[in-house]
């Protein structure tokens, strides 16, 4: 049986991509603390796939606390110096929230579209190199 079921946190804000085929896929990683008198935390990478993806995407963000169903997946790549690598992800089954929405992380607001930030009124004036 190849089952994981994991209560952790987003590292960071998850990555989505199209597949040429046209199927959505959402890769992030997921912090898990350990229980005991050795505790730790233990990272996992997971990847959901579909309607999974587009869900994650929407309303999960870096430091949301979810639990995540799903199964292992073994791979492998070639890095830049020819080696393999092995890899294993957790594929992402279902989702569910263990936080309230507002205790959840929010996005962040004024978030640059084009790369650059506002400035404020009054305050270019004051720059260095304008």
């Amino acid at each position: 049986m190849n089952n994981v079921q994991l209560i952790g946190r987003l590292t960071r804000d998850g990555e989505s991509r199209t597949s040429t085929s046209g199927t959505v896929f959402y890769r992030n990683a997921v912090a898990v603390d350990r229980k005991g008198k050795d505790a730790g935390t233990d990272f996992f990478n997971i990847v959901a796939f579909g309607k999974s993806a587009e869900f994650m995407e929407k309303y999960f963000r870096k430091g949301s606390k979810l639990a995540i169903t799903g199964h292992l997946q073994s791979g492998k790549y070639e890095n830049k110096d020819g080696i393999e690598i092995p890899t294993v992800d957790v594929v992402v089954d279902s989702t569910d929230f263990c936080e309230s929405r507002a205790d959840a992380p929010k996005p962040a607001e004024n978030k640059p579209q084009d790369g650059f930030l506002n400035v404020p009124e009054g305050l270019v004036e004051e720059l260095p190199f304008t």
